[in-house]
């Protein structure tokens, strides 16, 4: 019974003008443009020098931040006040002011916080190595143990994997029992002697097959155009990608059950998603949030995906390493399959 109700869901899938496209265009959009563009480093901050010194030293750091690839060297300024106009035009986002007795001062525009914090954060590092003695500089040394080059791609990777698994998973069966209901098919199955589980189970295997297309698609994408590889085992990538597809494919009938109408499902599952996204650490570290909303981690399936996907993807992490994501993804997918197949009822 099962086969058929399978068979009959990729039917439809493929007599859908729209869908065969999205399933294929949409992943590889996202894993070509979206790493180029979602790229958190701070360059192009646009520096003012206000040199009192005149002397080697100062010359040597104006140079130092012409060649620098985070900084856009606005010029020299006869004074602060020349600089502060600059700031206040939003023709500069840094003034470094260099005082005759050596003495360096950093004023940023933290309009944009990141940009000037960080952008300051780096205008100081340049300046502090340049007062550094050199016998001091030979012995620091800094040792990198994962991404040693730094590379922004090979962090964000793992997080638009989740991005495309939560949209593809989530929304396609959230549409599907919905679009049943107001075609009014449903209603041919639900006077047949099909059960519940079969019913479910037949709408959420084809999109743990889709998941895996998916995932494929995209790992073949990161090493095809970036050279980037999964350092750890690709099983595991793909375990956790599809505990990830159980729970979002069963979040996404959860939802249709309980909705009327497209636009209601719709709203709803984003809601969702939005917040399951914005609090997972996708983008930001979780630890920078308030301890009442760190407490939403705990249940949040999208946090303990990220946190082990990157630990395989870019630290080479083994089964033991992760296997507390692992258990809990499985807990919390088991959870909402069940509640998937309880939510169903035949009596529309």
């Amino acid at each position: 019974m099962i086969k058929y109700l399978i068979q009959k869901e990729f039917i439809q899938i493929r007599r859908n003008s729209f869908l065969p496209k999205l399933i294929i265009v949409f992943p590889i959009m996202i894993m070509c443009v979206m790493p180029w563009v979602m790229n958190q480093e701070v360059k192009n901050v646009r520096v003012d020098v206000v040199d009192h010194d005149h002397s080697t030293s100062s010359t040597r750091l104006v140079h130092q931040i012409e060649t620098s690839p985070y900084f856009i060297f606005n010029g020299l300024k006869s004074s602060y006040d020349a600089a502060h106009t600059d700031i206040e035009k939003g023709h500069a986002d840094i003034i470094l002011e260099i005082n005759p007795d050596g003495k360096k001062l950093i004023a940023a525009n933290a309009v944009n916080g990141t940009k000037g914090s960080i952008g300051s954060a780096y205008l100081s590092q340049i300046a502090s190595q340049q007062e550094m003695p050199a016998h001091s500089k030979q012995g620091a040394e800094v040792l990198t143990l994962y991404n040693k080059h730094q590379n922004y791609k090979l962090f964000m990777i793992p997080a638009l994997l989740a991005i495309v698994m939560m949209l593809m998973t989530g929304f396609l069966p959230t549409l599907n029992i919905v679009g049943e209901k107001e075609t009014g098919t449903i209603e041919q199955i639900n006077v047949t002697p099909v059960s519940k589980w079969s019913f479910i189970l037949s709408k959420l295997i084809p999109y743990w097959l889709i998941a895996l297309f998916i995932v494929t698609i995209c790992l073949v994408l990161a090493w095809a155009v970036y050279g980037i590889v999964s350092v750890g085992p690709l099983w595991l990538v793909y375990l956790l990608a599809m505990l990830l597809a159980l729970f979002f494919s069963s979040f996404g009938l959860i939802v249709s059950n309980y909705s009327d109408n497209m636009q209601q499902a719709i709203f709803v599952m984003w809601f969702f998603v939005v917040c399951i996204m914005l609090l997972s650490g996708l983008f930001t570290p979780t630890r920078s949030m308030p301890s009442w909303a760190y407490l939403t981690t705990y249940v949040n399936p999208m946090h303990y995906f990220i946190d082990a996907i990157r630990t395989v993807f870019i630290r080479g992490g083994n089964f033991q390493s992760v296997a507390h994501q692992v258990a809990a993804l499985a807990a919390i997918a088991s959870v909402m399959s069940v509640w998937a197949v309880l939510s169903y009822k035949k009596n529309h």
